[in-house]
């Protein structure tokens, strides 16, 4: 029920910048929280930064002070602004959107994914 598109990924040197976006679509009554997530290879997945519709951001530590995540609620749009690259940041990136849906009498909670986009870090 929700379409999660991501865009922005590339290849970069150390200490550029990139910027991800990521656009939800389809049909749902909110979505209370949208993030980043990200995985190298041979790693699990890990929470890069989230943001909520009222603004309240999460960083990873490893992130602090480098990425910055903002939301365009009317959109349903978020971003990742990725400055200070290093080669460790490199992996693939996931828009993670938390909604939920109004069906009859509840409200129910659903988790959707973007396709991933890959951001490579040049030594």
């Amino acid at each position: 029920q929700v379409h999660v598109v991501e865009s922005g990924g590339g290849l970069v040197q150390a200490g550029g910048s990139l910027r991800l976006s990521c656009a939800a679509s389809g049909s749902f009554f909110s979505i209370p929280t949208m993030g980043w997530y990200r995985q190298a290879t041979g790693k699990q997945r890990e929470l890069v930064a989230d943001i909520t519709n009222s603004g309240i951001t999460n960083y990873a530590d490893s992130v602090k002070g480098r990425f910055t995540i903002s939301r365009d609620n009317a959109k349903n749009t978020v971003y990742l602004q990725m400055d200070s690259l290093r080669p460790g940041d490199a992996a693939v990136y996931y828009c993670h959107v938390h909604s939920t849906h109004y069906s009859g009498l509840a409200i129910h909670r659903a988790d959707s994914w973007g396709q991933g986009t890959q951001v490579t870090v040049s030594s």
